[in-house]
């Protein structure tokens, strides 16, 4: 019996450990499992932080970045332009072409809606590759003629040592030249300033010294000069622009061009008070074509050589032009007494309507009442009139070369002018001291007597002048 109980508490007492050390373990493992809940609770808060954002090593993907096109514009506005059309945004301007002017691929934005006045800037490079200046708005010049500084009377906006540069947009350059053209306004400037100067106004947009440059879409109007300006500089692209400025407007070239080399005029229209395209002295691989050219003096290689001067002009084309109204049509025009050469000039395809004098070389030329007659002279030679139709109101042709030295290798192909209705003109065509061929269909029959032929000792003599040029 004694046995028994001892057997009993024996087995007892095994059970209480047994239930001790079970409890024991169970204790050990929920205190473990609620100190990793707390462990993993407070890891995540420090993850995630109050806002639910990971952090450290887990960190939150970056926040997109700024579109890297919207990077490289520098809009006028940012730069404190007010755009009103009364407040000057000139430092404006300047300000956004040189921060873009540092930054290749950068454009300089002119918004639309909005008017900025523009006193003369010099917009100079060089810069960084590809840089733009986008107009969508409008630019006015200063519309107070007597307000221009002295130093600025040359251009408004003036581009120096640029390459590889592009204006394009939907916008307007205004010159507001209203007051330039006023004869006693401009009085006024010529005795303020100087009378050594005479004549003297500033072009719209003026290209020095610069390559590689195209001009597309914009619209340029009432420049007090010349609108669009290239000087010494080369590479040239303008297209799908519109020039235009009154029929009462003076010397407002849409387009002029000096001492400039490889350039390509097309698909633009352009009305002005004087020439729409002038070529001048320096310039070569010019082609100008798909041109609506009028109101105007047409398209004109000249004046060259005026006072004495060394003028050399080679390989024109200009074809696929629309002439309505103008003075001219293709008109090459040089001073007496100068001195060089002008070769390999193509006129072709060239519609004519109402023109004054659709085809004219004047060796001549005189901008006053009375010049002084010189025997030295502009040499030219290898002038092509070719397809050239339409009606014309004063005279068909007028070809008036030098005494000293004759035009030679004129070629007049395929000549249709008939008088206008409005004005019943000259059906004669003169052509005086001119060497060369023509070839039919011509209208006016006179045309097919006009040049003279052979002239090949002339043409030895004119050939001597190419060394002044080339």
């Amino acid at each position: 019996m004694k046995s028994k109980r001892s057997f009993s508490l024996l087995f007892f007492m095994f059970l209480l450990v047994i239930v001790f050390v079970t409890f024991s373990i169970i204790s050990v493992e929920a205190r473990k499992s609620t100190n990793m809940r707390k462990k993993l609770r407070k890891r995540h808060k420090d993850d995630h932080g109050s806002n639910g954002h990971t952090r450290g090593s887990h960190a939150p993907c970056p926040a997109p970045l700024p579109n890297p096109i919207q990077e490289n514009i520098f809009d006028v506005l940012s730069f404190g332009a007010k755009g009103n059309g009364v407040s000057d945004d000139s430092e404006a301007l300047v300000a956004a072409w040189k921060g873009a002017c540092v930054v290749a691929g950068a454009t300089v934005r002119v918004p639309a809606q909005h008017k900025f006045l523009i006193k003369p800037v010099i917009l100079q490079g060089p810069c960084m590759p590809d840089l733009t200046l986008q107009i969508d708005g409008t630019l006015l010049a200063p519309p107070d003629a007597s307000s221009w500084p002295k130093s600025s009377l040359f251009q408004w906006i003036n581009f120096k040592w640029v390459q590889n540069f592009t204006i394009k947009g939907s916008g307007t350059v205004d010159g507001q030249g209203y007051n330039w053209w006023s004869s006693s306004e401009f009085y006024y400037i010529q005795k303020s300033y100087s009378k050594q100067i005479p004549g003297m106004k500033p072009t719209a947009i003026r290209f020095y010294s610069s390559n590689i440059i195209t001009v597309r879409d914009i619209k340029i109007i009432n420049s007090p000069l010349c609108h669009l300006k290239f000087d010494n500089s080369k590479g040239i692209k303008v297209y799908n622009i519109t020039i235009s400025s009154p029929e009462n407007s003076p010397n407002t070239d849409g387009i002029h061009l000096q001492n400039t080399h490889d350039v390509e005029i097309q698909r633009s229209n352009i009305g002005t008070g004087d020439d729409c395209v002038s070529v001048q002295t320096g310039c070569s691989n010019i082609h100008v074509h798909h041109i609506n050219c009028g109101p105007g003096h047409g398209i004109s290689l000249g004046g060259l050589g005026k006072d004495k001067s060394v003028a050399c002009v080679t390989d024109i084309i200009i074809e696929d032009i629309s002439m309505k109204n103008t003075l001219y049509g293709a008109r090459i025009k040089t001073w007496q007494g100068g001195i060089g050469m002008v070769k390999n000039v193509t006129f072709s395809r060239i519609q004519v309507y109402d023109v004054m004098y659709p085809i004219m070389i004047d060796q001549y030329y005189c901008d006053k009442h009375v010049c002084k007659n010189q025997t030295g002279t502009v040499v030219i030679a290898g002038v092509k009139f070719d397809q050239i139709s339409g009606t014309y109101a004063m005279q068909p042709i007028y070809l008036a070369c030098s005494n000293s030295i004759p035009c030679t290798d004129v070629d007049l192909t395929d000549i249709q002018l008939r008088p206008s209705l409005k004005h019943q003109g000259l059906q004669q065509a003169v052509c005086w001291n001119s060497y060369g061929k023509s070839q039919g269909p011509l209208l006016p029959s006179s045309i097919d007597s006009c040049l003279r032929s052979g002239g090949g000792l002339i043409k030895r003599i004119a050939r001597s002048h190419d060394r002044v040029c080339y």
